[in-house]
């Protein structure tokens, strides 16, 4: 009788910030942990989100028993409406959490039939061969939880994104004295998350912002206060509201997501203000300075929300100046510190003062640092590891660090996305891997794959080449000279004389193959493409896109 086991396939969130989504079997059936997105970087060229590769997934749909959140942050929920396209199974979350998402997926006109089923602190849940419990932790966004699976071969840990915040908002704490019960009985495997890996020390409490705002509100009794933040920090909106409610400022919301996400968590009771304290963003021209907060989506710098439009003077109810001073209160995610710095650039040269966390503390992660990893590390007590939600160093820097609590070496694995783990009484190994490449959205063209991104790249950071002749097939020569033309180039004397060299070797190569025989257009067309790829490409070191057309007369 073969060994009894459990297997963890990693699909996004191992190497990267963002989507994070695993899948954890036994006895063939599957449960999924999360199904986040990636926001693109620079250089991905109209590329608006970036997903897991969830084939491997689909091919196994009738095996998958549930997915399971374990907050409502993007990176863990974002790609669900692509996923629940073809895959129809229970989703368990907080109430919260399942809001978010349901709001989400209703946007997008999908998920009308998707079983729904709330999970509240401490509970417990069947889904196919587990048993599931749902752990409360703090964390950035209320109702997180970490989730621990109850196997054959011991129990499962999957801590989410969680921080020992001991002072939190809401009054809900991690709860480490089931942590340390699970240690009792026996965790097999921990699966925790590795962002503030490399940060020694404790995270602030989420409280210790709300000190930092009431102080540069009160220094700035006469100004515009505009808070940017993301829409899903429940808590530090009502850290905002409280502080401008203090003060006698009316508070405005800006943004779809944050007006949606208040209004959800108020209805949960999780956001604690009365209506007549709120106005509308369209009157806030109405009320002097000193007398409005306004709270705002954008602080990673995305182009369509709120604070963006406030910064390009696109916003429809008011523009900012001098007399505004606007927060950031939050830490750009990496890959975004592009974005979030033109935000900030373009604010100046409106003569808005502008704070962020570069230089007060007007953020706290909720992330765990280096204290308190090694905290829940000894209250779980793991006979094996394998770091997640990071980047590699992250989870160099997290495995090391149970390295140094004595785990040994052969139970700890970094592994990256598309990794499989299996693990028996005896321990972990490393079980295969399946596609787990990035799935690119464009919302323009749909799905993405790596060529068109390619050339994008090409045509971004070269430009085109367009070459065009005409062949007379009876006498074989050109009827029509070659023409080649560029876009994207710089122009000038060197170029031309690129333009000339290639004119002249594609000229050369066409005319030796017609002295060969050949008449067929397609094939003519390779070889131009062929002789000019070569002398860009070797002589000059560009690589631009090449469209090449001959004609055969």
């Amino acid at each position: 009788m073969a060994e009894p086991s459990i297997k963890v396939t990693f699909l996004g969130g191992l190497g990267e910030i963002g989507r994070n989504c695993a899948v954890i079997e036994q006895n063939g059936r599957l449960v999924v942990v999360d199904a986040g997105l990636m926001f693109p970087e620079p250089n991905m060229y109209g590329v608006d989100i970036i997903l897991p590769d969830f084939r491997w997934l689909l091919e196994r749909k009738d095996k998958v028993d549930g997915i399971v959140l374990t907050h409502g942050h993007e990176d863990h929920t974002g790609a669900l409406q692509y996923l629940v396209r073809d895959l129809n199974v229970p989703i368990y979350g907080s109430s919260l959490t399942l809001g978010f998402a349901r709001h989400r997926l209703s946007e997008s006109k999908v998920g009308r039939n998707l079983e729904f089923i709330e999970v509240s602190d401490g509970e417990r849940r069947k889904i196919g061969p587990f048993e599931v419990e749902f752990i409360p932790v703090t964390h950035s966004v209320p109702s997180a939880m970490a989730i621990a699976f109850h196997t054959s071969v011991g129990i499962v840990v999957h801590s989410g994104d969680f921080k020992l915040d001991l002072t939190p908002i809401d009054g809900r704490r991690t709860d480490v004295a089931r942590l340390a019960a699970l240690g009792d009985e026996g965790v097999a495997l921990l699966l925790c998350d590795s962002t503030n890996a490399e940060e020694p020390g404790f995270t602030p409490s989420e409280k210790s912002v709300g000190g930092a705002l009431r102080r540069l509100f009160l220094e700035r009794p006469n100004r515009r206060m505009v808070v940017a933040c993301f829409a899903s920090h429940i808590h530090r909106v009502q850290q905002i509201i409280d502080v401008a409610l203090e003060q006698n400022r009316k508070v405005a919301l800006m943004g779809r997501s944050m007006e949606a996400n208040v209004k959800l968590a108020r209805k949960l009771n999780l956001l604690h203000v009365d209506s007549a304290d709120f106005i509308d963003i369209e009157n806030v021209g109405r009320y002097a300075p000193g007398e409005v907060c306004v709270i705002c989506t954008g602080s990673q710098g995305e182009p369509l929300a709120a604070l963006s439009k406030l910064s390009r003077g696109d916003a429809r109810n008011f523009s900012v100046g001098p007399e505004d001073t606007i927060i950031l209160s939050s830490h750009p995610i990496p890959g975004n510190e592009w974005s979030v710095g033109r935000v900030i650039d373009d604010l100046h040269r409106a003569g808005t003062e502008v704070i962020h966390s570069g230089h007060e503390p007007v953020h706290a992660s909720g992330h765990a640092r280096q204290g308190e990893l090694r905290t829940v590390h000894q209250l779980l007590r793991p006979k094996n590891f394998v770091p997640v939600h990071g980047e590699y160093r992250h989870l160099r820097h997290h495995a090391d660090l149970a390295a140094s609590m004595g785990l040994a070496d052969d139970h700890i694995i970094i592994c990256e996305d598309g990794d499989q783990v299996e693990v028996t009484a005896s321990g972990i190994r490393r079980a295969g891997q399946v596609p787990a490449g990035f799935h690119y959205i464009d919302g323009s063209a749909g799905d993405l794959d790596e060529r068109p991104l390619e050339e994008r790249r090409m045509l971004a950071e070269y430009g085109v080449v367009q070459i065009s002749a005409g062949v007379d097939a009876v006498a074989g020569n050109l009827a029509h000279p070659v023409k080649v033309t560029t876009r994207g180039w710089f122009e000038g004397d060197h170029d031309r004389g690129v333009v000339e060299a290639v004119t002249a070797v594609v000229r050369d190569a066409l005319l030796e193959s017609l002295r060969g025989g050949e008449r067929d257009s397609d094939a003519l067309a390779k070889v131009a493409q062929r002789a000019a790829g070569r002398l860009l490409g070797q002589k000059y070191r560009r690589q631009p896109v090449l469209l090449v057309a001959v004609v055969v007369l």
